[in-house]
């Protein structure tokens, strides 16, 4: 189960029977959403749920469906209506930090542990699009360039990203833009009067998968853009403004490499990013063009 917008990530995995889509901020938001999706789930009649999510809504969600078995992270609101919960180990990487929900039935099958192998798993269906022709994906490569992001100081600023996308025009890689429709406006400031294919707005999720994946090189803040580019294992520099790697949500066994402003007392400020910087300085979103240019160039020469 997982929202209306993440059910792109997932629905062509072959290793899952379906994807049941939960709206919780639009259609089925509130009390009342909750009890109507309970009751679909209900009709399924699933014998044990497995919640990665913390919040009191899924909480409440998975109880009110009556699942026969339950089980959540201690630290969930309302962890106390599941009938199992697992410690979540905060020091590692989220992609172990959510694995660690099914570490007893490991155990009990005799299989090995999770080991250093372990990769992101995303399935995608065989798309062709006019866009696609337009791809170099020989020679210097193409270079993906993810300005945006939900969170407004997760966003590194325009002109940083726009000296960069230079940077790598004149090394001969073909520079792509991807973003939401949302982004646009950004997008289009990095690529005034550049050569370069700025997609922001053009395309769905899996389009932008398929881009990413072709890639030789994403760049990014701290989003989805990341976690794709891991999935892929693209070579990747992300740039984390307010938030901090250290909460999890790094590069996983891709060749990556991390650009943040180490030293100020307000980073991380919260773990999420926020829409406005609390101390008003933006001081995390000022990072030198140069850092990022030669962190990209170090992934591009196979060096992290």
């Amino acid at each position: 189960m997982t929202t209306p917008a993440a059910k792109q990530l997932v629905e062509y995995d072959p290793l899952l029977a379906g994807v049941i889509t939960f709206s919780k901020r639009g259609s089925e938001a509130g009390i009342s959403g909750i009890f109507r999706k309970a009751r679909e789930l209900r009709s399924y009649g699933f014998d044990v749920a497995y919640s990665l999510h913390r919040s009191y809504r899924t909480s409440l969600l998975l109880t009110a469906a009556r699942i026969p078995l339950r089980i959540g992270f201690k630290d969930a609101r309302l962890s106390g209506l599941y009938h199992r919960t697992v410690q979540r180990p905060l020091a590692l990487h989220e992609v172990l930090r959510n694995l660690s929900i099914v570490e007893r039935e490991r155990v009990e099958r005799g299989l090995e542990s999770f080991d250093e192998d372990l990769r992101l798993h995303v399935a995608q269906p065989s798309v062709e699009r006019p866009f696609m022709k337009q791809l170099r994906t020989d020679g210097p490569g193409i270079a993906v360039l993810v300005p945006g992001s939900v969170w407004a100081t997760k966003r590194w600023n325009w002109e940083g990203y726009r000296r960069t996308a230079q940077e790598l025009l004149a090394s001969g890689m073909q520079v792509v833009l991807l973003g939401s429709a949302d982004e646009s406006e950004i997008c289009s400031k990095v690529a005034e009067e550049l050569p370069l294919m700025n997609l922001a707005g053009q395309l769905s999720l899996q389009e932008s998968m398929y881009v990413i994946k072709a890639a030789r090189l994403v760049v990014c803040n701290d989003s989805l853009a990341l976690h794709m580019a891991s999935s892929f294992k693209t070579p990747a520099v992300a740039v984390f403004c307010a938030t901090s790697p250290a909460f999890g949500f790094g590069p996983w066994k891709n060749r990556g490499l991390v650009v943040e402003q180490e030293g100020l007392s307000c980073k991380p400020c919260r773990r999420h990013g926020s829409m406005r910087c609390p101390t008003g300085t933006e001081a995390c979103m000022k990072l030198p063009a140069e850092r990022v240019i030669a962190a990209a160039q170090k992934v591009l020469a196979g060096r992290d």
